[in-house]
């Protein structure tokens, strides 16, 4: 039987904070969508950051969040589109461009990136 982790999700746009109930084996943005959670999304493909989220509390495990670099993951920042719950868990919504501009900010107008994007640092 699939474990069900209890989800709290702050959206720092509105102050609203949405709750629900997901299987581990589900990912978390599809399944709230489905019990009326209304978050923010693009690709659902984990490639882009629009579905970005701070783990405040919990377990995110997400192998295919290539949208966001190993360094962000560590820092406690996940992808609901292609998150799967690993515990109850408390997150919060984060503002796409900053997200983006942590992550590649300090290479883009800074002659750094040559081709292909900065995921994996040397």
């Amino acid at each position: 039987m699939t474990h069900l982790h209890n989800i709290q999700i702050c959206d720092r746009a509105s102050g609203k904070i949405y709750s629900g109930q997901v299987p581990e084996d589900r990912y978390i943005l599809q399944t709230l969508e489905k019990q009326g959670v209304n978050l923010p999304f693009a690709c659902r493909n984990g490639a882009c950051t629009t579905c970005a989220v701070r783990v405040k509390s919990g377990v995110v495990y997400q192998p295919e969040a290539m949208g966001l670099s190993p360094e962000l993951r560590k820092r406690g920042y996940a992808l609901l589109c292609v998150g799967y719950p690993r515990s109850d868990l408390e997150l919060e919504t984060q503002d796409e461009d900053e997200v983006y501009e942590l992550q590649f900010g300090r290479y883009f107008g800074k002659g750094k990136v040559r081709f292909g994007l900065p995921l994996d640092e040397e």
